[in-house]
């Protein structure tokens, strides 16, 4: 039996990727770095669905919202912090950090966020120049529709941070097409890859408001970065195996294209979805806001020692790597990721360790058709996708 990591992150790195890594290091350098580095970006460009820079640090995807915070904030000035969960609250916690004033906007966990009040909120402080928002919450299994919060906040004349950590690659990021200022993603998600860098986009408008800023900053300079970037180097060391890494997955990603991708993982967690239905488990997020990468599901019968249980049963005897809930969810959920090196064939394999896995722990008392649940269920002609 082997073993299937199915966290919201980190997630598999396929073999052909894992060979890629396998190179002898270069000197970055150097000119094979500059190559790598310059194919890299556009790769990443077409990926991020934009024209505008974009930048590789070596962090994880929290290095990139704190390179957000410290390029798109001043000590003192109100910034705007949508949180659906809990990478909402570290995004709001990013800014209180730097000194920022922060202006919270919060929802309850498993809700997503309400455009109308996000417009209301920046009616209320006109002084307010940006606005931080999480797109894909993995904490909770909720996605946010980005057009109408894009909008609500464009309309008014705003810069949008958005936190597309564990979205960009794997769910439709339309960059351009919405006008977002900043993107940040992190290779340890849809991309495939190991931990270890972060990307983030940046709109003329956002590079020009960055020179404004007098956050302080030195690693996560946006500004420093792109100068060098553009050079064909890096401001500091970067991680090289993981940029080999990098060239090949997009090489994959390119395969499949984009359309394919998102189909893809809408129409395994839609079977996903279905399936934890037939157990007779609760999904925990609103059904108009589930996300296609992470499926978050209410403790079974409400019992965080069966659900300790649970997890620890999949784990241990089963090969199979779900993750429990996070601050005030700790105990009252248990997440399946669904994102990056993920198929129809891994999903059958997913849902039938979790059905054997509630009945070992007593859940159920015997198969329920889950497995033929999640079939049928991607057969179907997959939903619109919020942007």
């Amino acid at each position: 039996m082997s073993y299937q990591l199915r966290v919201p992150g980190p997630t598999p790195v396929p073999e052909r990727v894992r060979q890629a890594m396998d190179q002898p290091m270069i000197n970055h350098r150097g000119p094979a770095f500059a190559a790598l580095i310059g194919e890299c970006r556009d790769g990443l460009k077409w990926a991020f669905q934009t024209q505008n820079e974009i930048v590789i640090f070596p962090s994880s995807g929290t290095g990139g919202l704190e390179a957000a915070v410290q390029n798109l904030t001043s000590p003192g000035q109100k910034a705007l912090f949508v949180t659906i969960g809990a990478f909402g609250d570290r995004f709001a916690k990013l800014g209180q950090a730097y000194g920022a004033d922060v202006v919270r906007l919060e929802y309850q966990w498993g809700h997503a966020a309400d455009p109308a009040e996000i417009g209301q909120k920046l009616d209320e402080n006109p002084d307010i120049k940006v606005v931080f928002v999480t797109h894909n919450e993995t904490s909770t299994g909720v996605t946010n529709d980005l057009a109408p919060i894009v909008a609500a906040i464009k309309q008014r004349g705003r810069l949008v941070a958005v936190d597309g950590v564990s979205s960009v690659s794997s769910i439709n990021v339309p960059t351009d097409e919405l006008g977002l200022d900043v993107v940040i993603s992190g290779s340890q998600k849809g991309w495939m890859l190991p931990p270890g860098c972060s990307f983030l986009s940046a709109s003329p408008s956002a590079l020009e408001f960055m020179a404004t800023t007098t956050c302080p900053r030195f690693y996560f300079d946006v500004a420093k970065e792109l100068d060098y970037e553009l050079k064909g180097q890096t401001f500091t060391t970067p991680a090289v195996s993981i940029l080999f890494g990098l060239r090949e997955s997009l090489k994959i990603l390119r395969d499949e294209g984009l359309e394919g991708v998102f189909d893809r993982h809408a129409r395994i967690a839609r079977g996903v979805r279905a399936a934890v239905t037939a157990l007779e488990l609760e999904l925990f997020a609103d059904p108009l806001f589930f996300s296609n990468t992470v499926t978050a599901v209410r403790a079974p019968h409400g019992d965080e020692d069966l659900n300790k249980k649970l997890i620890g049963t999949l784990r241990d005897k089963y090969q199979l790597e779900l993750a429990g809930g996070q601050a005030s969810l700790t105990g009252k959920i248990f997440r399946i990721g669904h994102l990056g090196d993920i198929t129809e064939n891994d999903a059958i394999e997913i849902i039938d360790r979790l059905e054997q896995g509630l009945i070992e722990v007593g859940y159920i008392d015997g198969k329920v058709g889950a497995v033929d649940a999640l079939t049928s269920a991607m057969r179907n002609q997959p939903a619109a996708t919020p942007a």
